[in-house]
């Protein structure tokens, strides 16, 4: 490595065990010891306004000091795009990245790992934290499922080139990897809608999962879950509103078709849609409507604020009239009478931040209590 390169890592590890995120000397010489940008030979995208990415490549000036900062670099667009394959922009949306690395290694350090204890890694993307993982805790306990074949590639070849060798695994990480188990942590580098119960399954009693819990309204928590004898997780969120793209298999559907939005029963509501616009309120609608998806349409000279079940086909289109919000639903399920005593527990409770919640995963599901 070049001296520079060193420099400038040595300048973000300092920053960021001034910020909080790097609070131990064991995860500060993992950190150390491991060269984001030998993970971004292959260049990244760079955010040009809009909806537009252009690629910075491996020769392009900034390169490496851009490796060094604090920040999510994108590595790949529309699920095969990459840097070298563009010239100019485009406008599509990104399906890979480099975590910024201040979040990568909070998430080691709330993973609260200990030596000898056995890890799996959800999501390899670039390698970079497979990379910090094994080399604090050795290759032999660290297994990282990526379900990108190509990503998970690149990511294996760049581990190779520095050295470091876990079990790598090219799948569906909601599955886990259990010839490698029972482990110690599993910790998720892509979000996820609802925790797999082959995670619980493959978590020592006592283990913990660490993992970004979010869902198609788009907002997310990390959540730190402990496994018990019984079969159950729970644990507290840690706030910080961490967001990472959700896993492929997670991701929501095409919308295809919409209902026929002037169906249905209205009432007023006491929760207009502009309660969606807060992240927090955000993300505890999500436990009442999980598989609900959001848009605004403009119709008969009004904004309605629609929500649409991708499971159950079961909506619900909330518009303001004279001051005062509509709601008009339809479906198996009323949407937003769901949301509404979901908040309004939320409310009663005094609006508690992300973090005096607790997620709970049993056989009936996933809840949120505070």
């Amino acid at each position: 490595m070049t001296d520079h390169a060193q420099q400038l890592r040595t300048q973000l590890l300092n920053e960021l065990t001034a910020g909080g995120s790097l609070r131990t000397e064991e995860w500060r010489a993992a950190a150390d010891a491991v060269a984001r940008h030998e993970f971004l030979r292959g260049g990244f995208f760079r955010h040009a306004g809009g909806a537009a990415w252009e690629p910075v490549l491996q020769d392009d000036p900034g390169w490496l000091e851009a490796c060094y900062r604090d920040e999510s670099l994108v590595t790949q667009i529309a699920g095969t795009i990459l840097p070298q394959d563009v010239r100019g922009q485009i406008m599509r949306e990104p399906t890979s990245s480099s975590t910024l690395p201040s979040l990568v290694l909070r998430m080691l350090e709330d993973l609260q790992v200990e030596p000898g204890m056995r890890v799996l890694e959800i999501g390899t993307g670039t390698g970079y934290s497979t990379a910090v993982l094994a080399t604090r805790l050795g290759d032999d306990l660290v297994t990282s499922v990526e379900y990108d074949s190509d990503v998970a590639s690149r990511a294996g070849a760049a581990l190779w080139d520095q050295g470091v060798h876990p079990t790598l695994v090219t799948g569906d990480g909601l599955l886990g990897h259990a010839e490698g188990g029972p482990y110690d942590r599993i910790i998720a580098t892509c979000g996820i809608k609802t925790v797999p119960t082959a995670w619980i399954e493959q978590t020592q009693p006592g283990g913990i999962i660490l993992a970004t819990i979010g869902g198609w309204l788009h907002a997310s928590e990390l959540a730190r879950l402990t496994v018990h004898e019984d079969g159950t997780a729970s644990g507290p969120l840690l706030g910080g509103q961490v967001s990472f793209m959700l896993a492929r298999p997670q991701s929501p559907p095409p919308l295809g078709l919409l209902p026929d939005l002037d169906a249905g029963t209205e009432r007023p509501t006491s929760a207009g849609a502009d309660v969606l616009d807060d992240w927090t309120s955000r993300f505890i609608a999500q436990f009442a409507a999980p598989n609900a998806q959001r848009l605004t349409l403009n119709r008969d000279g009004r904004d309605e604020h629609v929500l649409i079940d991708a499971v159950t086909g079961s909506w619900a289109a909330l518009y303001e009239e004279s001051g005062r919000w509509i709601a008009r639903q339809s479906g198996p399920d009323l949407l937003w009478n769901a949301v509404e005593e979901q908040l309004g527990r939320w409310h009663t409770a005094g609006r508690p931040a992300a973090e005096k919640a607790t997620v709970t995963l049993t056989e009936q599901g996933q809840t949120l209590t505070w």
